[in-house]
């Protein structure tokens, strides 16, 4: 089975918005997903897009992506962050996800990123040994924070 990994575009957000209700139906949490193709269009092809992605063909169809975004860091400089490689459930284990993990690791030294950084749940036994056999180091002492849309808004500025 040979994939086509390439820069994603404007017409590949239908399947890759698929793909990330598909990812939010495995982790549980089907419901969580607000984002509209219209927010996908506007935030990643507008006046000024604030990520980019990779996606993993096969017959023409989107079965893998990795969308990243740019971070920065105050002690270490510019760095990419991955959002999700997310994988089609009948495409995993084939070889795709490393494609697009080395697509975005080639994108990392292109743009001179010092570091990259991506989250993966504690249960996700398969994702993490993926992810040690690439050598990461997976941390367990920095906590995540976060905020919804609804508490930014109601935030005492």
């Amino acid at each position: 089975m040979e994939y086509i990994i390439r820069k994603g575009t404007k017409e590949d957000l239908p399947g890759v918005l698929n793909l990330i209700r598909e990812l939010a139906l495995f982790e549980k949490a089907p419901d969580e997903v607000s984002n509209t193709l219209a927010d996908m269009e506007e935030d990643g092809f507008g006046k000024a897009p604030v990520y980019s992605f990779f996606v993993g063909m096969i017959d023409e169809t989107i079965v893998g992506m990795a969308l990243y975004f740019t971070k920065y860091s105050t002690w270490k400089g510019k760095g990419l962050y991955l959002d999700d490689l997310v994988i089609t459930e009948s495409h995993r284990g084939k070889g795709l996800g490393s494609k697009l993990f080395k697509a975005f690791i080639q994108e990392a030294k292109a743009t001179g990123a010092k570091q990259v950084h991506w989250q993966v749940l504690d249960w996700n036994t398969p994702a993490i040994n993926f992810y040690k056999k690439l050598d990461a180091k997976i941390e367990a002492e920095w906590l995540d924070c976060k905020m919804t849309e609804d508490q930014i808004k109601h935030f005492d500025c």
